[in-house]
């Protein structure tokens, strides 16, 4: 087969130190076994960016690997027990790449310059658009704009990022959502509907949810089938990213817009509802129909399995009506999803389920 017609590859190339392990901050050396300790959310994330179809590759910078600061034989006891810990998950690294120099070496292959995958990159079909970074330094987001992916950078010392991908394909419709809870609201958005890539971006940048969203839908038939399952997607995407659900607020908003006031009501328990109250006087915004709001959002409470109620309390402007409808809801979404440290490893629930 040759390279035309390989399959994409979908990589997540994930740093080590202060992503999925602790980094002692005096050495900043995990060489022994007493120092290795996995941080929270990683074995949950790894296994879920895993089973939506990624191959894991570690990419990490080790200063002085090999030297008598940092014998390798040391280093190699904590790797190899972190291995085996993730292997006992289900979890395996496809590639593992390490540069041992000191940033004043000025080395190729030190991050964030790409040299250290370089030689992967050119031997594997990588899926671009779909693949990304994990870190917890500025170095991490770096690489990911060198290695030309996206990058999902986290709090060092942190909790792993929430992160899900999503790939939807009907006979007419074929969407890729992907999303990261625990983002800042970045967002790259192209569903051939102008009005409704800018809602979406809307949504993200005020959830601070990370939303990458690429649709291709049969439009010169109609506008539903893409906005029904772009819902649909989304709220899969957004389902798959809360996991467990362990530790979020569950609940979450007026949001007034000038002429406009919206409120809008989440419940993540895992029961599908939606109330949807708002009046449209014109039958197209931009090139959106008005009617497909309504069944964007039960779409995605339906996929999402959450209680979403909108009421449009009142408007005198159909963009302003529509647009603080997703600005409500993302800010709704962003309290709901958010992880409280006083109920860590708890279900936000007297039921013990949800």
């Amino acid at each position: 087969m040759n390279a035309k017609n390989k399959e994409l590859v979908k990589v997540a190339f994930i740093d080590r130190d202060g992503t999925i392990i602790n980094e002692p901050k005096g050495t900043f050396q995990v060489d022994s076994l007493e120092k290795l300790e996995i941080l929270p959310g990683v074995i949950e994330g790894l296994k879920r960016i895993q089973s939506d179809g990624y191959k894991l590759v570690m990419v990490s910078n080790q200063d002085g690997l090999g030297t008598k600061s940092f014998p390798a034989k040391n280093f190699e006891v904590a790797q190899n027990a972190l291995l085996k810990l993730f292997e006992k998950e289900g979890i395996k690294f496809s590639e593992i790449f390490i540069c041992p120099h000191f940033e004043k070496d000025n080395c190729d292959c030190r991050k964030p310059k790409a040299g250290l995958v370089s030689g992967f990159l050119k031997k594997e079909t990588v899926d671009y658009e779909r693949s990304f970074v994990v870190g917890d330094r500025e170095s991490d987001a770096e690489l990911a704009k060198n290695i030309g992916v996206r990058a999902y950078r986290m709090e060092p010392y942190g909790k792993f990022p929430r992160i899900a991908s999503v790939e939807r394909a009907t006979k007419e419709t074929k969407i890729f959502v992907q999303c990261n809870l625990d983002g800042q609201g970045q967002f790259s958005v192209n569903t051939g509907l102008n009005f409704f890539n800018h809602m979406l971006e809307q949504l993200s940048k005020h959830s601070l949810i990370d939303l990458a969203i690429k649709a291709e839908g049969d439009l010169q038939i109609d506008e539903h089938h893409t906005v029904e399952d772009v819902g649909i997607a989304l709220g899969t995407a957004l389902l798959e990213a809360l996991g467990d659900r362990k530790g979020i607020d569950r609940y979450g908003f007026l949001l007034p817009m000038d002429d406009t006031l919206v409120e809008t009501a989440i419940d993540l328990g895992g029961r599908p509802y939606a109330v949807f109250n708002a009046e449209f006087k014109r039958e197209m915004v931009g090139d959106l129909p008005t009617e497909l709001v309504e069944h964007f959002f039960i779409s995605l409470a339906e996929s999402l399995k959450a209680n979403v109620h909108i009421n449009v309390k009142y408007s005198k402007n159909e963009h302003h009506k529509i647009e603080a409808i997703f600005k409500s809801f993302a800010k709704a979404l962003k309290m709901a999803v958010s992880l409280d440290q006083r109920i860590q490893g708890e279900l936000p629930t007297t039921k013990g389920v949800l």
